[in-house]
This record gives C-alpha cells, structure tokens and sequence, in this order.
C-alpha cells in the first residue's frame, strides 16, 4: 500500500553473507536515557532462511506489542543474548565505556565470534575493526530491530520486577525514564538505589555526585 511504512529488512545481512562474512550480528541498546536502572543491551544473529513477521524498531511497537514478539523473535534467532551495565557502572564509567562494557557482556553471551556486527547510530561501541555502523539501523535493518526488541523487553520487566520495592516512582510504568512523576518522586522522596547519580538531572541537588568531566545525557528536572 502507498504510505505504508516499509519495515526492516535483511538487505544488509544478505550483502555481508554474500561476502563471506558467515556470522553477522546485530546490536541495539536500550536505557541510554533513562535516569535510574541499566543500561540493557541485546545482541542477535539472525538466520538466512527463516523470518518471523512484525518485527520492527522497538520503539514502534506498544508494550504488549513486545511482549508478544519477544518469545517469537528469541525463538528465532540462531544465537542471541543480552548484557547490561549497571547503574553503579554507568555512574563509574560514563555512558561511553557503560555502553562498551554492556555490549562487551552481549557479545560474548552469544557463544560465537561474530564476523561482522551491525550498530545502529554513528558511533562505534564494539569496536575491533568489524563494526559497520547504519544510521537508523533500528528502522531498517532486521537484525538490529530484532536486538532492540530483545533488549527492551528484558530491561522493562526487570524495571517492572523492581517497582515495588520503589514505591511512588511508578518504575513499572516509566521504566526509570523521565516523565513529570518520576520529577515529583525524586523531589519529594530523593533518589533510589538504583537512579544514577552522576547524570545531568541530579545537578543542584543535595544527592548529586558528578565528577568534574564527567558528561551525560542532559534532561531536565
């Protein structure tokens, strides 16, 4: 149909299989944004002769949406896994070397040495001289579309196993981003134990600790 959003494709993967390049992964990271929580990262090889349909950037899809793919798409990968930088990591380290670390930890859980490894966005997380970067690689791109899902759905239900013990910060709902009630709880109640404290938004405040050099993503509160 005319107007109708084309999803993600195998183009990509198909040009590097048909250069020899056997193993291809795709990669896609979650929870850059948040303010409390990991920073999740999935990590997929898809097969050349099998597809699963609906699978898009995770961000285009509703929450049950996800939950749906999520069995389908694992199911269908030949290998896939997910790693995660921890808050405390992601304050140690800085968002650069968290996101080295989480997508070091997904690589190595798949169990094979990728050939190739596909990152959505321009800059180059893994490293090793085997990355190819692909702007809106979560659009267009299938295997990372397949990563973002993996890696979404895994750091949403970790956030949602987690919101009791934080009661009024609705973690089951916003799974640590910002949004005007996660403002009013940490205003009124302060941080958890699992909001990172060295980001942007806890400058000013009586429980911020960023070191001087020590840039994050910026968001207000």
């Amino acid at each position: 149909m005319a107007g109708r959003r084309r999803g993600p494709t195998l183009a990509v993967e198909k040009e590097l299989w048909d250069g020899g390049h056997e193993v291809v992964v795709g990669v896609d990271e979650v929870g850059r944004g948040a303010w409390a929580g990991p920073l999740t990262i999935g990590a997929v090889v898809l097969p050349k002769d099998r597809r699963v349909y609906g699978v898009r950037d995770s961000k285009q899809l509703t929450e049950a949406r996800r939950e749906q793919l999520f069995d389908r798409v694992g199911e269908w990968c030949v290998a896939w896994s997910v790693g995660h930088a921890t808050h405390e990591e992601c304050d140690e380290l800085g968002m650069s070397d968290a996101q080295r670390l989480a997508a070091r930890r997904a690589l190595d859980g798949l169990a094979v040495e990728p050939d190739k490894v596909l990152v959505d966005g321009r800059w180059d997380f893994v490293g090793g001289g085997r990355t190819r970067m692909i702007v809106r690689g979560d659009a267009t791109c299938l295997s990372i579309a397949a990563a973002s899902i993996l890696a979404k759905v895994t750091r949403d239900r970790m956030m949602r196993e987690g919101a009791d013990s934080y009661p009024g910060f609705d973690f089951d709902r916003n799974k640590g981003y910002p949004c005007p009630r996660h403002q009013l709880a940490l205003k009124g109640y302060g941080p958890t134990a699992i909001h990172r404290r060295t980001w942007a938004f806890m400058d000013g405040t009586p429980w911020g600790t960023r070191r001087p050099g020590h840039l994050e993503e910026a968001t207000l509160f």
